[in-house]
């Protein structure tokens, strides 16, 4: 009677197999995750350029102006957002009685610019390359890639 030993483990082909299915399934969920990310990056700074605009109209409801009581700016101060990826500008119109905030991506958020004003009009003006296909939509903030 021979003993015959049976092999154990992959061939070359079933590993190769493996790797080219690891491959394409990271190709596809990388710039997914990655998309995925600068949306949140974005729902955030907007969400933060809103809330200043609450502000603002808090301050109108008290003070009857957005300007500060040297009427020379706005009346709340400008800061950067928790993820340090907007920077937020302010700029009164109408002698005090409008404003426009602006956020400017910086970092990963790099070539995103939104606005608001007193009107409540949200306008993107500015996205990364690739981001829309065609021209800006009036009234509305872009956070999604092809929207």
């Amino acid at each position: 009677m021979r003993n015959v030993k049976r092999q154990v483990g992959f061939t070359l082909i079933e590993l190769m197999l493996a790797v080219a299915v690891v491959a394409i399934l990271a190709g596809i969920a990388v710039p997914q995750y990655s998309d995925h990310l600068q949306r949140g990056r974005l729902t955030a700074g907007i969400g933060e350029l809103k809330e200043l605009r609450a502000r603002m109209e808090q301050r109108y409801a008290d003070n009857r102006t957005y300007a500060n009581t040297a009427g020379t700016a706005c009346s709340i101060g400008a800061f950067t957002n928790a993820q340090g990826t907007f920077g937020f500008a302010c700029a009164l119109t109408n002698a005090g009685q409008g404003f426009t905030w602006t956020a400017t991506g910086t970092g990963p958020a790099t070539g995103f610019v939104y606005t608001i004003d007193e009107a409540g009009m949200e306008v993107t003006t500015s996205v990364k390359p690739g981001w829309t296909a065609t021209a800006m939509p009036a009234n509305r903030f872009i956070v999604k890639k092809g929207s």
